[in-house]
């Protein structure tokens, strides 16, 4: 991990947030290549769950929202780790984290405080003048999905069996944020609720659909078959709206860990708020189920990074599939001092630049110039070379294999687009 955190930095991708005034815990900024691989992971998701699909909509709901959902959706009230205290350091620990009973930070054994349970909503008050109102910063974004079920279904025509798809940040107070980004108190999700008749055969052909759909979305983004697995919650483990529920776990350098739960909520959510269906056909009431599928965009990327991290005695490679790739091409004058390299570099940049992020770079030697590409991930880099002023054609260098080919400029905007799937 100290390689991962120490090239997201270095290279741009994650920063300790505010850090020159010493950070804070659970607090991370995306830098230039991060904030492209979050978007190009939010792009990639929303298309596959919204576009390519007609049963599907979206929605963006308010970070904040009236704390009465929260109250109806049972947050208030058990949305909670139980937290114990070191006596001899006094660090404060989720109780479930600890091992053996010894403290993580001073290693003392049986020396903790009897759990106590801390609520893990984070409080904002509203208002100029005292007393405030105090409400709370989402814990999840499934809420605003629930209470605007009935505004997308009498606002557009899409009917039973459906879903509504959702990206956005959510916050919780946890008490040992951690292992890097994995663990922040404010992060963003990818949540599809998928809403069905109240039907048990219906209930797990659905449930079994997501769980297959998911899985295959990140084994077709790269991931690693063999660092992926399902892991079944336990009936004494599950939220306490659960019929059933999944985890998609990563093989992580700190171990197994989730990052995308599959869960069948069944009809709390929507009888909580009051909220039932009226069948076009049959012309009955009743309440949905819900199949969920919830995923962090930041453990997403976090995992990403680590699976598509590579080194060898030579360089350090992301061989991250092209479509999360932050930087798609690099263009390459082989020499910055030769005026008819350095204009007939810019006329290629300019040529592909517009469709997709593609960086410039004329500092340096030419192996120096791809190795650094190498460590960002970056598929492909255009060399203009000597031989290009000749005959117009470039190299063309795959990061992975390092193979080099030469592709003529007229046919070069083509064939990058062919071989990165844009």
């Amino acid at each position: 991990m100290e390689k991962i955190i120490a090239l997201a930095k270095r290279r741009g991708f994650i920063y300790p947030s505010s850090e020159i005034y010493g950070g804070l815990a659970g607090f991370w900024d995306y830098g230039p290549l991060g904030v492209e691989l979050k978007n190009n992971i939010k792009k990639i998701w929303w298309k596959n769950m919204v576009y390519e699909r007609e049963d599907v909509v979206g929605i963006d709901a308010a970070i904040i929202m009236n704390p009465v959902v929260w109250e109806r959706s049972g947050h208030v009230s058990s949305f909670a780790d139980m937290l114990v205290e070191c006596k001899s350091c006094h660090h404060r620990f989720r109780a479930d984290k600890i091992e053996d009973n010894t403290c993580p930070d001073c290693s003392q054994k049986n020396n903790f405080t009897q759990p106590k349970k801390f609520n893990i909503l984070t409080e904002v008050y509203l208002g100029v003048t005292e007393p405030k109102q105090k409400a709370y910063l989402r814990g999840e974004i499934t809420q605003g999905v629930f209470v605007n079920f009935k505004n997308v279904v009498d606002s557009s025509r899409i009917r039973i069996p459906f879903g509504i798809a959702q990206i956005g940040k959510a916050f919780r107070n946890e008490i040992t944020p951690g292992n890097f980004t994995f663990r922040s108190r404010e992060f963003e999700q990818m949540e599809l609720e998928f809403f069905i008749k109240p039907d048990e055969k219906e209930g797990k052909k659905w449930f079994s659909y997501w769980k297959e759909k998911r899985w295959r979305w990140y084994i077709n983004l790269g991931i690693k078959e063999k660092n992926l697995r399902f892991r079944d919650h336990k009936v004494d483990e599950r939220a306490h709206y659960a019929r059933y529920a999944t985890d998609i776990e990563y093989q992580a350098p700190f171990g197994w860990s989730e990052f995308e739960g599959i869960h069948h909520r069944g009809d709390w959510d929507l009888s909580r708020h009051h909220l039932k269906y009226k069948d076009l056909n049959s012309g009955k009431d009743y309440t949905p189920w819900v199949i969920e599928t919830s995923g962090g965009v930041d453990r997403a990327a976090l995992f990403f990074i680590i699976d598509a991290y590579f080194e060898d005695e030579k360089r350090v490679v992301l061989k991250l599939n092209p479509k999360l790739s932050p930087v798609k091409v690099a263009v390459f004058p082989l020499l910055a001092n030769k005026n008819e390299l350095m204009e007939t570099a810019k006329k290629v940049y300019n040529l592909i630049g517009g469709s997709y992020l593609t960086a410039f770079d004329d500092r340096g030697n030419i192996g120096k110039r791809y190795f650094a590409q190498d460590e960002i991930g970056t598929p492909f880099c255009v060399t203009i070379d000597f031989q290009t002023l000749e005959d117009d054609t470039v190299t063309v260098r795959e990061r992975d294999s390092m193979q080099q080919k030469r592709i003529s400029i007229d046919c070069l905007k083509n064939y990058l687009d062919q071989s990165l799937l844009i």
